[in-house]
């Protein structure tokens, strides 16, 4: 929680490992854009960085498209050029790593090499191919007395993302603002801390040679969890947050912040199988679906199947699952069809397993199916699979969610596969932005009305 206005910690807490205490936050260059904390408390320290921000971000709102790109390109090569640099920021993390109790699934996700910081310089060089959003005219018209009316695409300001120990969301953070004409503030996991504070010193670098404003990426120097809440409270100067992480942290930042958030809590997916389904091809993608990568927010969690099919879809998809050690838990009516389950809970069907534990319900009809999915959906990424055109229809008109599949897994919900580029995360929100959110969903619009001489009367 955020602490009182009136209790607020006078000083922060440097980053540390767990092991040492360092008695300095991590050094700074005169070409990081990052606001020094060393010398001064911590609401200080976070409120001139927000203002740095809040300044870089109008100039970023006109900054030409080919400087921005150019940034892109130089700081992909300056990645590439750094890897020795890099790798012995890396090699700080992952020796702290284990103290902090990481899986070796996640120190394996934290681990830099050649090969990932060259994708990581690949994924700059996307963002700078694809189109600036900034200015694009939405709408346009004149009105009967000779106004006219311009819908016009803006940037929304000074971005605060907030997010978890992988170091190439770093990179990917700042490009996708930057391009999209934001300032952006990053306040990076305390496991990762070496290898951001690494990236955006070199883009940071690249920046001040390619005429970036001053501070348009600043990386938060503290781990001291105190400095999320004074960020959080300074509405007035950050335009947007976006949680990037464990549940915890997003309600954390939903209740605290004093701006809008984009963000989604969890990722409780559904396929429902329909009775007129092909078989093979709802345990093909069902086995996709879940067991490609368990670990991630589009993966299913829970199989809703019409009782028509029942008998003879679950146990090809439960004999897919078995290659994968996947346990399943059912309800009574799937029980029954099913020769290796545990009987699942009222909570199995709100579930973010993230793991070989998947939910399974037998429905009479396809409204119960829609019915069951809406109560207990994270309103994340639904699927059907069918060959009719009436239930493909029915079920997308009738699914609250941010993307629904036909005949399609899960997982395609991704900025990537949409054609969007890189993406900054994925919302289940309706406002402002829904699904992957990419270039354009960092962005809001203005009007732009032009007259000649015109009064009202």
């Amino acid at each position: 929680m955020v602490t009182p206005k009136t209790a607020r910690l006078q000083t922060f807490q440097p980053i540390t490992t767990p092991t040492t205490r360092l008695n300095r936050t991590l050094p700074t260059t005169k070409t990081d854009m990052n606001t020094a904390a060393t010398a001064t408390d911590l609401p200080t320290y976070c409120t001139q960085t927000a203002k740095n921000a809040k300044k870089a971000s109008a100039q970023l709102a006109t900054l030409d498209t080919a400087i921005k790109n150019r940034w892109l390109n130089e700081s992909a090569d300056a990645l590439v050029g750094a890897v020795d640099r890099i790798v012995a920021a890396n090699a700080k993390d992952l020796e702290a790593a284990p103290g902090y109790g990481l899986s070796d699934a996640a120190i394996d996700r934290l681990r830099l090499d050649q090969t990932r910081i060259e994708a990581i310089a690949s994924a700059l060089r996307e963002i700078a191919m694809l189109p600036d959003p900034v200015g694009e005219v939405l709408d346009g018209f004149t009105r009967p007395g000779g106004l006219q009316i311009i819908k016009k695409r803006v940037p929304l300001g000074v971005v605060f993302f907030i997010y978890e120990s992988r170091p190439n969301v770093t990179a990917d953070a700042a490009a996708i603002c930057v391009k999209s004409g934001n300032a952006v503030i990053l306040r990076g996991g305390k496991e990762a801390i070496h290898s951001s504070q690494a990236i955006v010193e070199l883009m940071c670098e690249t920046a001040e040679q390619c005429g970036l404003p001053q501070h348009a990426v600043q990386l938060v120097n503290t781990t001291d969890r105190a400095a999320v809440g004074e960020f959080l409270s300074l509405g007035e100067l950050i335009d947007v947050a976006i949680p990037r992480g464990g549940e915890g942290l997003i309600r954390r930042v939903a209740a605290e912040a004093t701006m809008p958030v984009i963000k989604h809590y969890d990722g409780n997916c559904h396929v429902y199988v329909d009775e007129t389904a092909d078989l093979e091809m709802a345990a093909k993608i069902i086995e996709n679906a879940k067991c490609q990568r368990m670990g991630v927010c589009n993966a299913c969690e829970s199989l809703v199947i019409h009782q028509a099919v029942a008998a003879k879809s679950l146990p090809l998809i439960a004999e897919k699952l078995a290659q994968h050690s996947v346990e399943i838990r059912a309800d009574e009516r799937a029980q029954k069809h099913l020769t290796d389950c545990k009987p699942a809970t009222e909570e199995d069907w709100g579930t973010e397993y993230l793991g070989p534990t998947i939910s399974v319900a037998v429905v009479d009809s396809i409204d119960e199916a829609i019915e069951h999915i809406n109560r207990y959906s994270s309103h994340h990424t639904e699927a059907i699979v069918t060959n009719t055109l009436a239930a493909a229809e029915k079920f997308t008109g009738g699914i609250d969610s941010s993307a629904v599949m036909v005949n399609a897994s899960t997982r395609f919900n991704d900025g990537g596969v949409f054609g969007l580029g890189a993406e900054i995360g994925i919302s289940t929100d309706k406002f402002h932005a829904r699904g992957p959110c990419g270039l354009r969903e960092l962005t809001t619009y203005k009007y732009i009305v032009k007259g000649d001489g015109h009064i009202r009367t």
